[in-house]
């Protein structure tokens, strides 16, 4: 007669990571919830409610994309008049200036950089969304790089900040910053959030899931 093992499966422990502080910790047996031992957040296998809240920050910053660039951002006020400027006319001016250098940052921080991010993003969304296998450590590096190149498209409100505090001669000129840069920094902070919201692990789900059913 065949002898049946009385050996059971070993149980793999749980291994969260903490959404605060990043902290590795493993969830005790019978239980559905925990807390991080360093930070004393709660912990979660994943993101609540990841692509609908990633979603609707990427969507509220394609919004404010198009005001961001039309809307001026700071108007220069001199004995001879005053001027607004927009991004794009700041870029302009400072090309046609000769600081061609100034002006190619300015156009890669301030107008490349926001619209990549809201395609890149965009597109991982879209890619968990529809449960694309492909790539995954492709699609994991590109989130990474969006989360390190995020605050730099501040470089705008950054200059005009230093532009309006350092202006000090009310007679012969001032600095005032316009509504275009609460429509930038608005573009720029959604953009951070969508990114924060999004769970990188569910674009490996399609993975582990291949890998669990060739292992059946």
């Amino acid at each position: 007669m065949a002898t049946l093992s009385n050996s059971a499966a070993p149980i793999t422990p749980v291994l969260l990571s903490c959404h605060a502080c990043g902290q590795l910790s493993r969830l005790p047996l019978g239980h559905e919830r925990a807390r991080c031992p360093l930070c004393h957040s709660a912990l979660s296998k994943r993101k609540s409610a990841s692509l609908e809240r990633s979603a609707a920050y990427l969507l509220a910053a394609l919004i404010c994309y198009f005001p961001a660039n039309i809307l001026p951002i700071m108007r220069t006020s001199t004995v001879f008049g005053a001027q607004d400027d927009t991004i794009l006319s700041g870029i302009v001016y400072l090309w046609s200036a000769g600081s061609w250098p100034l002006a190619v940052v300015v156009f890669v921080a301030s107008i490349l950089v926001p619209l990549l991010k809201i395609f890149s993003m965009s597109f991982l969304l879209l890619s968990v969304r529809f449960g694309w296998r492909w790539a995954p450590l492709q699609r994991t590096r590109l989130y990474r790089l969006l989360e390190i190149v995020g605050p730099w498209s501040m470089l705008d409100i950054y200059v005009v900040a230093l532009l309006v505090a350092l202006v000090k001669l009310q007679s012969l000129a001032t600095i005032e910053a316009e509504p275009g840069v609460l429509a930038f920094a608005a573009v720029v902070v959604l953009t951070m959030l969508s990114a924060m919201a999004f769970d990188p692990r569910l674009i490996w789900d399609g993975k582990k899931e291949k890998i669990d059913a060739a292992t059946l």
